[in-house]
């Protein structure tokens, strides 16, 4: 991609200027031309190998990353030289490089819709990136060392914004490589995008390319370049509509514990879902052998030294089976917790029709599910008339279980998981919701939204069109053929479960002392040292409550940036806490 006269001037011992473009810029005059250029982006360092003369002095600057980050050696013209220095310490990037050429390119006028995209402006800016790029498992700069670089002309910070929250719900990074070393083929690049998953407008990724891409056009820049996993599909179909173009640009990364899924072969437990994952992902870094043993149900043994655990997900052994038959049946866990004093609803089974409609005209509002089940499956809340009751009860019937009807308790959906009797993280599940754009139905912005948090969730997210999804919509006047205004907001279902659509927005730091109390004594009373407790709260820093359900396998995905993989291999193998320590996992 580097023409022979650039590399002629790059091979050149000492500097030089800039020439082409830059005479008649005084911004740009006389800016030196940097060999062996490297420039620290917070989360690795971009080595830019084409500046360099010497393929041994390359290979030696890759191996001098730090503990803890990425670097990546770009524009590689030997690479096959460079990897035959180190071949057991440097690997070939799997990702390809796409290029959008700025002189065929038209400014794509993006028009975000609920949203805002801007410059960095703050500290609590720099935070919010740090926070977004560490819940994609990212390693993302300290919010120190982008406040350092806030007026940088060779790194550019931006984020998205929510309109009505206030909350930053994508970023990206960008390199100006002129100012980065004086880069005679007047170049910039892209890197660090990130979305939040559970943001609900669409078009979030495209319109921060769009700002980056427009923001180097109008610097005079020729082109922008960023990489891509080859796998990733989406985001290439993405980048080509965009205008970008593919380019044969090597890239080369150090063997690390980041870097490894890149670099050992295929996954071999690719048929594991996000929740098994994340634990056999935890358990391998300390070195911990895995088997699995029913890779589609979830199961799977860690072995160490001389003790082996089979877990289904984050149910163990160390689970007994006394305490998952008390949170499999939604009679009993109420039983258990209100023999202790904690609060539980009002409840009844299902039965006689009489009896049924006495307690609805009691409570006036209440939910209707199945006694044994998990991830909302046919539960319905905030049932008011007798025709939905009946409804929902034979709904709920279908699964084969019993049905429970339960008194309807205001407040937000709370959930806590606990390991080793005490809490680990908590985070409020908030309903699936869609944004209007004026243009689509609601049912096409559902079904985009549920494509959406499907991608962001391994598959194991999704918004259903069923009866409970249309009684949600109904109830709050509209159809699904409508279209939904340009920026209004539409809840499309009662339940918050993260299966149905349901997002988790982590307040473990603002959980009050008095709820997490409740949740170790709840654990306790239930003798399970692995659980999730769904609570409706007023508020999580606060000491009002209603517990509702404990669930005996809880997902531990989804609830960064809390350590909850971590804390559960701690408590299988508490030998390894201090293993790799230091270490950060991309």
């Amino acid at each position: 991609m580097t023409s022979d006269r650039s590399r002629h001037r790059l091979e050149r011992k000492g500097s030089a200027t800039l020439r082409g473009f830059g005479e008649d810029d005084p911004r740009h005059k006389g800016m030196p031309l940097k060999p062996n250029a490297v420039v620290d982006c917070g989360w690795g360092r971009l080595v830019f190998a084409h500046t360099f003369g010497d393929n041994a002095e390359l290979a030696r600057t890759l191996l001098e990353e730090e503990p803890g980050r990425r670097d990546i050696g770009l524009y590689l013209r030997d690479p096959h030289v460079v990897l035959a220095m180190a071949p057991q310490e440097l690997f070939l990037d799997p990702s390809h490089t796409y290029r959008l050429w700025f002189h065929k390119y038209l400014s794509a006028r993006v028009q975000p819709r609920g949203f805002r995209v801007r410059r960095l402006r703050d500290r609590k800016d720099a935070e919010a990136i740090y926070n977004l790029l560490n819940s994609r498992r990212m390693v993302p700069p300290d919010p120190d060392f982008i406040m350092a670089r806030r007026k940088s002309r060779t790194l550019s910070f931006f984020v998205a914004e929510d309109e009505e929250s206030g909350h930053i719900i994508g970023t990206v990074t960008g390199v100006d490589h002129v100012h980065a070393f004086g880069d005679p083929e007047k170049g910039s690049s892209m890197w660090c995008l990130a979305v939040d998953p559970q943001a609900a407008q669409p078009g979030i990724g495209r319109a921060l390319v769009a700002l980056v891409a427009d923001h180097y056009s109008a610097r005079g820049r020729a082109f922008m370049d960023l990489s891509v996993m080859h796998d990733n599909e989406a985001v290439i179909r993405l980048y080509e509509k965009m205008g970008f173009e593919r380019v044969p640009v090597f890239s080369m990364k150090r063997k690390n514990a980041i870097n490894e899924p890149l670099f050992v072969g295929p996954e071999t437990y690719d048929a594991l879902n996000p929740y098994a994952r994340i634990l056999v992902d935890e358990a391998r870094r300390r070195g911990i052998g895995v088997e699995l043993v029913d890779a589609e149900e979830g199961y799977f043994a860690l072995t160490l030294g001389g003790r082996s655990i089979i877990c289904r997900e984050s149910l163990t052994e160390l689970t007994s089976a006394i305490a998952m038959s008390r949170c499999d049946d939604k009679r009993i866990t109420r039983k258990v917790l209100a023999a202790v004093g904690l609060e539980v609803p009002a409840q009844r089974m299902a039965g006689e029709a009489d009896a049924d409609e006495a307690f609805l005209r009691e409570h006036g509002r209440i939910v209707v599910k199945p006694a044994r089940g998990e991830q909302g499956n046919a539960v319905a809340v905030d049932i008011t008339e007798p025709a939905d009751m009946v409804a929902a009860i034979e709904a709920a019937a279908r699964t084969g279980s019993q049905v429970i009807l339960e008194a309807f308790a205001e407040g937000e959906d709370l959930r806590i998981v606990l390991i080793d009797y005490e809490v680990v993280a908590a985070a409020l599940r908030r309903p699936a919701e869609i944004t209007g754009d004026g243009q689509h139905d609601i049912r096409t912005l559902i079904e985009k939204q549920s494509r959406r948090r499907a991608a962001a969730t391994g598959g194991e997210s999704r918004i259903p069109l069923d009866g409970e999804t249309t009684r949600c919509i109904v109830r709050q006047g509209h159809a699904l053929e409508d279209v939904l205004p340009l920026g209004e907001t539409l809840q499309v279902r009662d339940t918050a479960n993260l299966h149905t659509g349901g997002t988790l927005h982590d307040v473990t730091d603002a959980l009050s002392p008095a709820l997490r109390a409740v949740a170790e004594r709840a654990a306790r009373a239930l003798s399970i040292p692995v659980v999730g407790l769904d609570l409706l709260v007023p508020d999580p820093a606060g000491d009002e409550y209603v517990i509702i359900e404990a669930n005996e396998r809880p997902g531990l995905a989804n609830h960064e940036p809390q350590p909850t993989a971590e804390r559960f291999v701690d408590f299988l193998f508490p030998q390894t806490v201090q293993v790799n320590d230091d270490a950060t996992v991309d």
